[in-house]
């Protein structure tokens, strides 16, 4: 029988929509980060020199910020508006259809972080063998490179944290909330329709866990990106809870602020290539097998809840499909 969401609309017609809600959310981002661009950039600039002096603004540390509430409210325009929409269109307003659910627990959590740690691991070889292959394509290296210093140049500004009460604010806007809309959108909506739609869920974390790994923009970590976003991805899939993925993106996230913050502490500069160390290729096959056995262990917990998660769904199913998208109602 054809995959059918709670509303009724089709595999193909729920992608459509979260195309439209992502375009609009492209341009809702756009619209703020100019916006508060036009906060900082001087006056007197001609339409003409608007986007130059708008990177020249945000990459002024007098505007960083300016700069990280623009990164902040971008994601949540691009990822988190587009994923809340689809859902309540297409499902209803339960957030239970992005994985937001209480059936979760201490040790789902522990292994999550485990996982994300080892998989951090594995990247490490994984980049360098990207840099290496990158050598043999000439034009694409130096748009890598191009990239890459571009971005660690924007990270090294957002992260120049002077003290712990900015170190505390930028856990929540640098590390907390991408990973709650970045998980929200790849996970809960695009991941979770993939699944449902095309029942193979191998196929639709992989296909997910590259289109994670497209919008930060790195070829060199590319690979890196993809692999961490498929861990996520079976995190997600295995216990069913979007907060098990959520909480072991943040843990990610933190660790990396907190090591720029350290490092800004100690050197007074950041060196954006200092938090990852390199990692020969025997410790990222280690890291592999360790992924394969954390991963099984993860599996075998999370039997119960992912029973009552799909018990929940299979309620919800019957229930929602009369009831209007934005009304939310109490079920038994």
């Amino acid at each position: 029988m054809p995959y059918h969401s709670a509303k009724g609309y089709t595999g193909s017609g729920q992608l459509g929509l979260l195309m439209v809600f992502l375009g609009l959310g492209f341009i809702l981002a756009g619209f703020v980060q100019i916006a508060l661009a036009f906060r900082v950039v001087p006056e007197g600039t001609s339409m003409n020199d608007i986007a130059d002096a708008m990177l020249k603004a945000f990459k002024d540390p007098r505007n960083v910020d300016v700069a990280r509430l623009s990164q902040v409210l971008g994601t949540f325009f691009l990822l988190c508006i587009p994923a809340w929409l689809f859902s309540r269109v297409v499902n209803g307003p339960k957030w239970f259809w992005l994985g937001f659910n209480h059936y979760f627990n201490i040790r789902q959590v522990m292994i999550g972080f485990l996982i994300i740690f080892a998989a951090n691991i594995l990247a490490g070889p994984l980049a360098d063998a990207s840099k290496a292959l990158m050598q043999y394509l000439p034009s694409l290296d130096a748009k890598a490179r191009e990239l890459e210093n571009m971005y660690n140049e924007q990270v090294a500004i957002l992260s120049n944290l002077h003290d712990w009460k900015e170190y505390l604010v930028a856990v929540l806007i640098m590390a907390f909330f991408p990973a709650l809309f970045e998980e929200m959108f790849f996970r809960g909506a695009l991941q979770n329709l993939l699944v449902r739609w095309w029942k193979l869920p191998l196929l639709a974390i992989i296909v997910t866990s590259l289109l994670f790994s497209l919008i930060h923009s790195s070829v060199y970590l590319f690979l890196s990106r993809a692999a961490l976003g498929f861990a996520l991805g079976l995190i997600y899939h295995q216990t069913r809870n979007i907060w098990v993925s959520v909480i072991a993106h943040f843990l990610n996230n933190f660790l990396a602020l907190t090591q720029l913050y350290v490092l800004s502490r100690k050197t007074g500069k950041i060196d954006v290539e200092q938090i990852d160390p390199k990692m020969e290729w025997w410790i990222g096959a280690l890291a592999l097998v360790a992924l394969v056995v954390l991963f099984r262990y993860l599996n075998r917990i999370s039997d119960l809840n992912r029973s009552r998660v799909q018990a929940r769904y299979q309620v919800l199913m019957e229930t929602e499909s009369n009831e209007p998208p934005f009304v939310h109602k109490q079920t038994q």
